[in-house]
């Protein structure tokens, strides 16, 4: 490390640390695609899937989308 991170981990409390810049925009675009994935995973067989064949795989993912968007009509 160089001698800017080192007196920035050193520090605690409220001064510790650089905070990073945060963009509410993008933050809320990753909430967004992470809560889709995560309900993708929710029906357990694109998460467990050891296929060989990528069309396989993206096969399952589609399937997975088009059982949550009818579930959600």
């Amino acid at each position: 490390m160089n001698d800017d991170s080192t007196a920035a981990v050193g520090q605690e409390g409220s001064e510790g640390g650089r905070s990073l810049a945060f963009d509410p925009a993008l933050y809320r675009l990753r909430h967004a695609m992470e809560c889709g994935i995560n309900l993708l995973k929710g029906g357990r067989g694109m998460a467990t899937r050891y296929d060989k064949l990528a069309v396989r795989y993206e096969a399952v993912v589609v399937i997975a989308a088009i059982n949550q968007w009818l579930s959600a009509l």
